[in-house]
């Protein structure tokens, strides 16, 4: 699932517990979990991000030295 998708889902269960008969007590607790998803999930988009950003640079630096051994 996107990361957009993800995102609109957590606002769903947001919205369906904020009308649900949870006591505050329990809205609270469900609304901090959510907050965690929600954060977890940007910092794995932006590691992923990160990450891909280097693979490419280092790929760019690879491919000639794997044509020349023949290996690509």
């Amino acid at each position: 699932m996107s990361s957009h998708k993800y995102h609109k889902k957590l606002e769903q269960i947001k919205d369906a517990i904020a009308n649900s008969d949870l006591s505050e007590e329990e809205k609270s607790e469900a609304f901090k979990l959510i907050e965690e998803w929600y954060i977890e999930d940007k910092a794995m988009e932006m590691l992923f991000k990160e990450l891909g950003e280097k693979l490419s640079k280092i790929s760019a630096k690879l491919t000639p030295i794997l044509k020349e051994l023949g290996l690509i």
